[in-house]
């Protein structure tokens, strides 16, 4: 298929639903990449207790929580950002428990098991979803992202896999970071989670567009925007599938400097 032809994200229809069941099912052939992988990094590195405070910000793909379990205990409120209206129905079905919502019991047992709690998984989703206190939609493309409402500067950002898919060239990964710098506090947190060396993913019929890049540009991205680099975790692609073309996962986290 040509370039040309994928689907971009952003401006594009997207169901956020499909995206589920195909990268983040726990019988699915991504289940270590895409769920495992995260998982494991952010729990160790949110043990680590260098990143807490108030506010997280997640701007990531799609209707993914997984990646927020690891981050409820450190804390007090999540701010979930997404692009368009089908992302926030889907994450919303699931934080308010409606008929139909994806289950994520496989992300909460990941979790409590590699916290050796089994005990709490009850607790530990009713953990994640209280954090969850707003879900808005925002346009990359606008100054304030959030326009008409003024986000209070955050501690941390968790970005999942999003400027992957709305980035078509490096100008764009740059800007993009830009802006989430500004919406932290100083000396605050980001942690990204991408795909390496990838060109598209596919999405039930379509073929979505993913921005190429490799861990050398992100490194120098990071540090162009006045970031230290804190941890940078590399995993090659394990998953057998035609959906997808990327080469390894990666996991990296950075702070601001003063």
């Amino acid at each position: 298929m040509d370039s040309s032809t994928y689907k971009l994200y952003h401006k594009h229809s997207f169901d956020s639903r499909d995206h589920l069941d195909l990268y983040c099912s726990d019988e699915m052939v991504f289940r270590e990449d895409c769920v495992l992988f995260p998982i494991e990094n952010l729990r160790k590195t949110f043990a680590l207790g260098h990143i807490k405070g108030d506010i997280l910000i997640d701007l990531s793909i799609g209707s993914m929580a997984h990646h927020l379990y690891a981050a409820c205990e450190f804390f007090k409120e999540t701010i979930v950002l997404k692009v368009n209206d089908r992302c926030i129905m889907e994450l919303k079905r699931w934080v308010d428990t409606r008929t139909g919502a994806f289950d994520w019991s496989h992300a909460a047992k990941l979790h409590v098991d590699t916290e050796e709690n089994s005990d709490e998984l009850q607790g530990k989703n009713e953990k994640v979803k209280s954090t969850i206190q707003h879900v808005v939609k925002c346009n990359l493309e606008k100054e304030n992202m959030t326009d008409p409402i003024v986000l209070p500067p955050a501690d941390c950002i968790i970005s999942a896999f999003l400027l992957d898919v709305v980035c078509k060239e490096q100008e764009d990964y740059i800007k993009y970071l830009r802006k989430f710098s500004g919406l932290l506090k100083p000396e605050g947190h980001v942690i990204l989670i991408g795909v390496v060396d990838a060109t598209f993913f596919t999405n039930k019929k379509d073929r979505v567009h993913v921005f190429k890049y490799d861990e050398k540009f992100v490194r120098k991205a990071l540090e162009g925007e006045g970031f230290v680099i804190d941890c940078c975790k590399i995993k090659e692609r394990t998953a057998v599938s035609e959906l997808c073309d990327y080469k390894g996962m990666i996991f990296i986290a950075a702070h601001k400097e003063q």
